[in-house]
């Protein structure tokens, strides 16, 4: 009886995908059974739905695996300038890799492109710079409910160990909306 109380409260609280976030983490592949699956096939692609909160891992042209994202503080419409919070649109890269990150570990984006330079120089702003992929704040409750980073993507630190792991550097990345 007090388990069902509990789940209520979670659901008034969190709605249905914090529950069910739960539950499919309980039956899904440790992360370490998965990277070790997942690295006989190639990550040649990643695609990141800003609108959905969603990055997907794709290897000839099947998708891998989806993570649930977090964005920019201010994430509709594409990045602009340094300092607005949001998470830049188009066509890019995986730059580096950063074992050593102030987020856990994280993948470096090619952002700025031409596009996003010419767009910026056009309006008299910087387009900003140092864009990643990249593990969750200290607080998960904050990455849970929030749109935090400053324009990059984030994912929980589990994840992105196995993000991190599966994806080579130059691999492209495809941000839309």
């Amino acid at each position: 009886m007090a388990n069902i109380k509990r789940r209520t409260l979670l659901k008034k609280i969190f709605g249905n995908f914090f529950l069910g976030y739960i539950m499919a983490r309980s039956f899904t592949m440790p992360s370490s059974a998965f990277a070790t699956e997942i690295k006989k096939k190639h990550v040649d692609q990643i695609v990141i739905w800003k609108s959905k909160r969603r990055l997907t891992l794709f290897s000839k042209k099947k998708p891998l695996k989806i993570y649930r994202i977090r964005l920019g503080f201010n994430p509709v419409g594409p990045k602009r300038k340094e300092g607005d919070g949001r998470t830049p649109e188009g066509n890019y890269w995986i730059t580096h890799k950063n074992p050593n990150s102030a987020f856990h570990k994280s993948l470096g984006i090619s952002y700025p492109n031409k596009n996003d330079e010419l767009l910026a120089k056009r309006h008299g702003v910087s387009p900003g710079k140092d864009i990643f992929i990249h593990g969750g704040p200290t607080n998960f409750l904050k990455h849970l409910l929030f749109d935090w980073t400053e324009g990059c993507i984030a994912v929980t630190d589990p994840e992105i160990d196995e993000i991190y792991d599966i994806v080579l550097i130059n691999t492209p990345v495809y941000i839309t909306s």
